[in-house]
């Protein structure tokens, strides 16, 4: 990874805290998100400059009707032959069947996923937890005590922000609330256990 561009799909909370840790990693990183300018991080730009040059595609945005598919055959296909997907948002912000496609036929290298068009998925499992070419895991990064307590406590400041007149700390992307807000959520254990 040292060196390699990091496309970022979506700059949000967690958008800006994998373009902090790439940055251990010495790697360039380009942003796509009409609601975040270049920062000291990363830089901005169109959706098929950052395809064409990322290494690593990372998708980091909410599931909406404007995002469902937003990687689908077209955008797969301007990645490079030797890129990665990372999907860890929403599964229908990808194609699935365009994305088996593109594995099979070495359109792109390789995919790193936890979130699936269909979830739960039962019984019947994605055919890409099969295919050499992706790593699939369930979405469950966020599933210790503690981040969930601080989840909790982060809805709890949005509301009491909201409530109070004032913008939430966590707006939803192009919501009333105030771009670049810089407000901080509370350190992990800011209310207590649950």
């Amino acid at each position: 990874m040292h060196g390699a561009t990091l496309g970022l799909i979506g700059y949000g909370q967690i958008g800006r805290a994998v373009a902090r840790r790439s940055q251990g990693f010495g790697m360039r990183v380009l942003h796509h998100d009409p609601y975040a300018p270049d920062d000291a991080l990363s830089t901005s730009v169109d959706l098929p400059t950052l395809l064409a040059e990322a290494d690593v595609v990372s998708l980091h945005v909410p599931l909406t009707p404007q995002t469902r598919h937003l990687i689908g055959a077209a955008e797969l296909a301007a990645m490079k032959p030797t890129a990665t997907l990372v999907s860890t948002s929403r599964g229908g912000v990808v194609d699935e069947d365009a994305l088996l496609r593109a594995l099979r036929d070495g359109s792109i290298h390789s995919a790193g996923l936890d979130v699936y068009e269909r979830e739960p998925m039962g019984q019947e499992l994605s055919p890409l937890v099969a295919e050499p070419h992706a790593v699939t895991l369930p979405h469950i990064g966020s599933a210790t005590e503690a981040t969930r307590a601080a989840m909790v406590d982060l809805a709890v400041d949005n509301i009491q922000d909201v409530l109070a007149g004032d913008p939430a700390r966590t707006p939803i992307p192009g919501g009333a609330a105030t771009p670049g807000q810089d407000r901080a959520p509370r350190p992990v254990g800011g209310r207590g256990a649950m």
